[in-house]
C-alpha cells in the first residue's frame, strides 16, 4: 500500500486540512477502482466499511491478488468532519456557504466535448486515454477559493481517472440503496444484489450535480455529442447508501466489505472468481418515481412502518400529533413502493420530508434529490 496526502486549505489563517488516499496494486494498472467514504462527513457506515477494506486489501495485495488498482479514501471530507456545533458533527452542508458537500460538483461535459472534438480517432482505447487526459486538465483548471471548493476539486481529480467509482454514503434511517445512471445500471446490478439493496434508483440527470454524476455524465454527453467516433463510458460511478447513520457495527462493516470485494472480483480488479451474486432483492427503478413523504403539519412523529416495508399508495405511513391540542394527522404513502429511507428526528415541522418511497412510475421532474 502506498499512502499519499493532499493538502486542503483551512477556513482561516494558520489552519489546514488533509485528504489521505491509499493505493493498492500497481499504480496505473487497469481496471482502476476508486472508493471514497463519508463525503457527507457525519455518515459513518462508509468509514467503518473502509477500515475493513483497508485491512483486507493490504492482505490481498501481499498475496498478489490485485490485477488492477484500488484507490481508497477512507475520510473524503475532512472539512466537514471538522464542523461541530454544540457537540454534534454537521457534515452534510458546508457551514460557510450552506452548500451540500455532494452538490454543485463541476459539470464538465460541454467543455470536454469542445476540448477533444477535433482530436478523437477511430480507436476507442486511444480515445479513452485522450479523454482522461482532457478531464485531468479541465479539473486542474477549475477555480477554487474556499476549503469546500478545494476539496471538491481534489476529489474529482482523483476519481476522474478511475474506471469504477464507489461513493459510500448513508441516509438518516434507511435500508441499503444505490443511485446511478442508466448507462451504468448493468455494471452495478451485481453490487446492488451483493449488498442486498432494497432500492436501486436510476437517473441520468438527477439535478444538483452530485459527485457520481460529475464523473460519469461527461463520458455519456461526449458519446452523444460525437456519435461518429467510438467513445467508451470510461467511468462508471455510483452512490452507495449503506443504511442509516446509526447502522455502524463490526458485523455490518465486514459484510459490506465482503460484498464490495466480491464486486471487485466481478469487474476484474481482484484475482479469482467470486461466488455468483445472489438474486437481487429489487429491480432498478427510475429516481423520478421515488416519491418524498412530505409532512403538512408540525408535532410529534410516530412511524407505522419500518424502513424496508412495502407500501401501497394512500396507506398510512406515520402519524403526527399536536402535543398541545392532541390532534392527530395521519400521513399516507404517496405511491406504491418500498419505504427505503426516513428521518431520524421524531419532532417534525410543516413541509419537512419524512421519508422516501421507491415507486415504479416516474412522475417527478426537475431536481430529483433532496437538499
Amino acid at each position: 500500500m502506498n499512502t499519499d496526502h493532499i493538502a486542503i486549505p483551512g477556513p482561516s489563517v494558520g489552519t489546514q486540512h488533509a485528504l489521505t488516499l491509499m493505493r493498492f496494486g500497481k499504480t496505473g494498472a487497469r481496471p482502476q477502482v476508486y472508493i471514497q467514504a463519508a463525503l457527507h462527513a457525519d455518515e459513518i457506515p462508509g468509514m467503518a466499511c473502509a477500515i475493513v477494506l483497508r485491512r483486507r486489501l493490504e492482505s490481498l495485495e501481499r498475496g498478489g491478488a490485485l490485477r488492477g488498482e484500488v484507490v481508497l479514501v477512507p475520510v473524503a471530507n475532512p472539512v466537514g468532519l471538522a464542523q461541530a456545533v454544540l457537540g454534534s458533527e454537521i457534515g452534510r452542508f458546508d457551514l460557510a456557504s450552506g452548500v451540500n458537500f455532494n452538490r454543485e460538483h463541476a459539470a464538465l461535459g460541454e467543455a470536454l466535448v469542445e476540448r477533444v472534438r477535433a482530436a478523437l480517432t477511430m480507436d476507442r482505447d486511444k480515445n479513452t486515454v485522450l479523454v482522461r487526459e482532457a478531464l485531468a486538465d479541465l479539473i486542474a483548471a477549475l477555480p477554487a477559493q474556499t476549503p469546500a471548493e478545494h476539496l471538491k476539486k481534489a476529489l474529482l481529480a482523483m476519481a476522474a481517472q478511475a474506471d469504477i467509482v464507489l461513493d459510500l454514503h448513508c441516509d438518516a434511517e434507511a435500508v441499503v440503496h444505490l443511485y446511478t445512471t442508466s448507462h451504468s445500471a448493468g455494471t452495478f446490478a451485481p453490487l446492488a444484489a451483493r449488498l442486498r439493496a432494497l432500492a436501486y434508483l436510476i437517473a441520468d440527470v438527477s439535478g444538483g450535480d452530485p459527485f457520481d454524476e460529475a464523473l460519469s455524465r461527461p463520458w455519456a454527453e461526449l458519446a452523444a455529442a460525437i456519435p461518429d467516433k467510438p467513445v467508451a463510458l470510461g467511468c462508471h460511478a455510483t452512490t452507495v447508501e449503506l443504511r442509516g447513520q446509526n447502522d455502524v457495527s463490526s458485523a455490518l462493516a465486514e459484510a459490506d466489505a465482503t460484498a464490495i470485494l466480491a464486486f471487485l472480483q466481478d469487474v476484474g480488479v481482484l484475482a479469482g472468481q467470486a461466488d455468483p451474486a445472489p438474486d437481487a432483492l429489487c429491480e432498478a427503478t427510475p429516481l423520478a418515481a421515488s416519491e418524498p413523504i412530505v409532512c403538512p403539519v408540525g408535532g410529534v412523529l410516530t412511524f407505522r412502518h419500518d424502513v424496508g416495508a412495502t407500501l401501497r399508495a394512500g396507506e398510512p405511513v406515520a402519524d403526527v400529533t399536536d402535543p398541545i391540542s392532541g390532534a392527530v394527522t395521519t400521513i399516507p404513502s404517496p405511491c406504491d413502493g418500498v419505504l427505503f429511507a426516513r428521518v431520524m428526528g421524531r419532532f417534525t415541522r410543516p413541509g419537512r420530508r419524512l421519508g422516501k418511497v421507491a415507486g415504479r412510475v416516474a412522475h417527478r421532474t426537475g431536481k430529483l434529490l433532496g437538499a
